[in-house]
């Protein structure tokens, strides 16, 4: 039987939550959208500009779960607790989906994914002590932005990569039902400054993971 969560330090949840993300890579609980296409015959350029796509949807999976480990760590209700770990189950799919498709393009995840996992975790944890509405109107910003994102790298797929194509639709689908869980659970709407800081932050690691 697992132990009460709520007896668990912020520590405590830091340390559960870094030991879960460890296991996702290996561990989902979901298959994968892709298995249900035929692996397509890329051209060299297109096979770069895919990896580079998927290098950054896995980042971006990354800091999802570094952020969500912090915020669930300081989050003051159980009902806002539970809400982002069962969001975070679906993003460790999206974790291990993403690290599943880069594999199989014999490509390895940015080699920054060390920052973008400590810097998310930061950031996620300092969110959640300003309460749990401002945490929650968080992540709804977040998974709205994100969705906007993934739709974008939709448009940019070669038309033949069916397999990129099934992983990135099901995660703005589940991005859509964050969203959505966190509004209904009363989230608070950030301040437009606080919401142009999260776009430019996500455009540096975006540019950045594509390339590195």
């Amino acid at each position: 039987m697992n132990p009460d969560p709520r007896r668990h330090s912020t520590v405590d949840q830091l340390l559960i939550g870094i030991q879960q993300l460890g296991q996702s890579r290996s561990v989902t609980t979901t298959p994968s959208p892709a298995e249900q296409w035929p692996e397509t015959l890329l051209t060299d350029p297109e096979k770069r500009h895919v990896t580079g796509l998927m290098r950054v949807n896995h980042a971006g999976e990354i800091a999802a779960q570094g952020l969500y480990i912090g915020q669930a760590a300081t989050a003051r209700g159980e009902t806002t607790r539970n809400l982002l770990r069962n969001a975070g189950q679906e993003e460790q799919n999206h974790l291990h989906w993403c690290h599943q498709r880069l594999t199989e393009l014999s490509a390895k995840p940015s080699a920054l994914t060390p920052i973008w996992h400590a810097g998310s975790i930061l950031i996620g944890g300092l969110n959640g002590l300003r309460g749990d509405r401002w945490s929650l109107g968080f992540v709804a910003e977040t998974e709205h932005q994100v969705e906007k994102h993934l739709s974008k790298h939709l448009s940019r797929l070669p038309p033949g990569d069916q397999r990129s194509r099934a992983i990135i639709e099901q995660m703005i689908s589940d991005e859509v039902h964050h969203r959505a869980s966190a509004i209904e659970a009363g989230s608070r709407a950030l301040p437009w400054p606080v919401r142009i800081a999260m776009r430019i932050s996500a455009r540096v690691m975006t540019i950045t993971a594509y390339r590195f």
